[in-house]
């Protein structure tokens, strides 16, 4: 069954996407929970209609979710934390909400939703994936420290 999402769903796609779901899927879940609606013939004309109008001011979004990301990866950041005596474990983990928390002391705004990285138990160095926009990606290395 073709629906047509209203929001962004993980693991199905993004708003104002067309996908294929299983019917109980879309009607038990999808649809009445108004993430989804039927994608009927007239609904799919609308829809490419409004992607249209849609589309230039996207391009000027993701020019600037572009730049954000160039200056990320011009980063180098360092996050401390405590240290067990005598090991380089940590006394406790990195998520990725303290590798937000130390890129908006930087002066950007991002979203721990949208940094997606391991729980880190040890120092060195570590990556992220940050996902600025559903076209701009930005692979964030990082280096764990002790305090």
């Amino acid at each position: 069954m073709e629906i047509i999402l209203l929001e962004d769903i993980a693991n199905l796609g993004f708003k104002d996407e067309i996908v294929k779901v299983k019917p109980g899927f879309a009607r038990n879940f999808l649809i009445p929970n108004k993430k989804a609606i039927y994608a009927t013939i007239s609904r799919k004309k609308q829809l490419f209609e409004n992607l249209k109008q849609k589309e230039n001011k996207n391009q000027e979004i993701v020019k600037s979710a572009q730049v954000i990301a160039d200056k990320l990866k011009e980063l180098d950041l360092k996050i401390t934390a405590k240290v067990i005596e005598k090991s380089n474990k940590l006394f406790g983990s990195i998520t990725s909400s303290n590798v937000v928390e130390v890129i908006n002391k930087q002066g950007f705004d991002l979203d721990k939703k949208f940094v997606k990285m391991k729980s880190i138990k040890q120092l060195g160095s570590y990556e992220a994936h940050i996902r600025l926009h559903k076209d701009v990606d930005v692979k964030l290395n990082f280096e764990v420290i002790s305090a």
